[in-house]
């Protein structure tokens, strides 16, 4: 992945805002109606070419196509891999899993949030086996051919980790969940390496070493969930096995929402295992107002020479655009932890994770924030670099 040898460079979280034609089209094509593959991925080569240029223009150096053809971060995989299947029983396990504490310790305000009853929860109902290589081809090509026309510093992709899949797509056939993110990494490694042998940075999204502590185990102790977070990581490391660590990131979220969390895992009690993964950037929350200080419990630990930081500068579930200057004082702080080549300026969480008709942060605010990010990172540039 480039490093930011000569400027801090600028990048964000994966996904970003579709079209309107294209939302409707993604969750037709999610409900099982007839959709048309041609015009599904012409409108999906369109938006990527867009996006991708878009990204360029705001100021974004390492660009991605926006997951424009996805229903959400995970549960796209249910239409690559055998196994996935409707089940009423995942869906009410599913909705139940999603309860966080915060929401639990605050009904009042858990009242304002849905049910997640429109959610889709597949269940695993059978051996997961990758199916159909088609629509990741088909992403792998549209976003090849738009970032050799807007021709960015660099680019990623996105693809779940195998702890983060547990949660969304709910198992109902393995004896236990070892044996199931065993299978989950197993599928997974086909995405991981095709999307590393395009030529692109591989982005491992893993939520399951932040979030999933406040609500799918909710129930445990944090070092009963240091167990499961090690157990992931190790699932993980084995799926990227001969994938060059310069070439991975992984990404750690505490929930895409706006609310309490008040009861989020401290970053100090996940980041050691989280520098045991082989990717070599770590992308962690950095803008959200329960995790904005923790720049400062990193001074109290040894961050691995080779491990580089992308801390999320811009907040992702909010409508105010940050000040530039905000921004530049955020990358500073990482800076002066780990030295200026060793930190990218990101964002906390996509803008996109599930295609929605009335998104939380809408289009035009996405892009003054990320046009906000690239100015910030600039002001930055200037006094590291003057």
């Amino acid at each position: 992945m480039k490093l930011s040898t000569d400027r801090i460079l600028t990048t964000h979280t994966g996904s970003l805002p579709r079209p309107k034609p294209l939302i409707d089209l993604v969750l037709r094509k999610d409900r099982g109606d007839a959709v048309d593959d041609k015009e599904f991925e012409a409108e999906t080569a369109q938006a990527v070419e867009s996006i991708v240029a878009q990204q360029t223009a705001s100021g974004v150096d390492i660009v991605s196509d926006g997951e424009m053809s996805k229903p959400s971060y995970t549960t796209y995989i249910r239409h690559r891999v055998d196994g996935i299947a409707p089940d009423p029983r995942a869906s009410e396990k599913g909705r139940d899993i999603m309860v966080g504490r915060d929401l639990l310790a605050h009904p009042d305000f858990a009242g304002r949030r849905s049910n997640f009853s429109a959610m889709p929860f597949p269940g695993c109902v059978g051996p997961l086996r990758y199916k159909d290589r088609s629509a990741l081809e088909h992403d792998l090509a549209h976003l090849k051919a738009a970032a050799a026309k807007s021709k960015p510093a660099d680019v990623f992709m996105t693809a779940p980790s195998p702890g983060i899949l547990t949660r969304f797509i709910i198992n109902l056939h393995y004896p236990n969940e070892d044996k199931y993110v065993e299978a989950l990494a197993e599928v997974m490694k086909v995405e991981f390496k095709a999307i590393v042998d395009a030529g692109f940075v591989l982005q491992i999204d893993c939520p399951d070493l932040g979030s999933c502590r406040n609500n799918q185990y909710r129930d445990l102790s944090d070092d009963e969930f240091r167990k499961i977070a090690a157990r992931n990581i190790e699932a993980l490391n084995a799926a990227t096995e001969g994938l060059p660590p310069e070439k991975m990131r992984l990404h750690i979220c505490w929930g895409n929402y706006e609310g309490p969390h008040s009861f989020d895992l401290p970053l100090l009690k996940i980041i050691d295992l989280a520098f045991k993964a082989r990717p070599q950037a770590i992308s962690i929350e950095a803008a959200n107002p329960r995790h904005d200080h923790e720049w400062e419990d990193l001074k109290t630990i040894k961050i691995p020479d080779d491990k580089v930081l992308i801390p999320g500068v811009i907040d992702s579930t909010t409508n105010f655009i940050e000040h530039p200057k905000l921004v530049a004082q955020r990358i500073g702080r990482y800076v002066d932890l780990v030295g200026r080549e060793r930190v990218i300026a990101g964002v906390d969480c996509g803008f996109g994770t599930a295609v929605r008709t009335d998104p939380i942060v809408v289009d035009s605010i996405v892009w003054a924030k990320l046009k906000a990010l690239s100015e910030g990172a600039e002001i930055a540039s200037k006094r590291l670099w003057s």
